[in-house]
C-alpha cells in the first residue's frame, strides 16, 4: 500500500428524518496531484461554478465553467470522476452557505427577540399593535 492510500474525507449528511450519517470517501494520489475544477486557473479562487454541461459520450462531460471572482470562463471535457469530485466540492460549498445562513438567521432572531423584550419592558407595545 502506498502512503497516500490513507487520505480520505468524511462528509456528514443529515437525512430528512433528522438522522445523520457519515460518508467516508478515500482519495487516490491522482486526486491530489492537480487543483480541482472548483479552483480558478486565473486567480486561484475556489468558487468556480458550472454554467453549462452536456454529455460528451462515455463517462465524459463537456463543461463550461465560470469564476465569479475574476469572471474567467473556460470549457473542457472532463471524466466522470473529476465531475464527482467537483460536485463534492460544490456540495461542501452549499453546506457552508447553509451553515452561515443558519448562524445569521439565529443571530437576527436573537436580536429581534431582544429588541421586542426591550420594547415590552419599556411599555412601547400596545394592544393596537396586534
Amino acid at each position: 500500500m502506498n502512503q497516500n492510500s490513507n487520505q480520505h474525507s468524511v462528509r456528514r449528511i443529515v437525512l430528512p428524518s433528522g438522522r445523520t450519517i457519515e460518508v467516508v470517501r478515500f482519495h487516490d494520489e491522482a486526486e491530489h496531484a492537480a487543483p480541482g475544477l472548483h479552483v480558478c486557473p486565473q486567480c486561484d479562487c475556489e468558487l468556480v461554478q458550472p454554467v453549462a454541461w452536456t454529455d460528451a459520450g462515455g463517462e465524459n462531460w463537456e463543461l463550461t465553467l465560470r469564476c465569479p471572482n475574476c469572471m474567467w470562463e473556460g470549457e473542457g471535457v472532463y471524466h466522470q470522476r473529476e465531475i464527482e469530485r467537483f460536485e463534492e466540492n460544490l456540495d461542501d460549498g452549499v453546506d457552508a452557505i447553509l451553515r452561515d445562513l443558519q448562524r445569521l438567521t439565529h443571530a437576527n432572531m436573537a436580536d429581534q427577540v431582544d429588541r421586542f423584550a426591550d420594547a415590552l419592558r419599556s411599555d412601547l407595545i400596545l394592544p393596537e399593535d396586534f
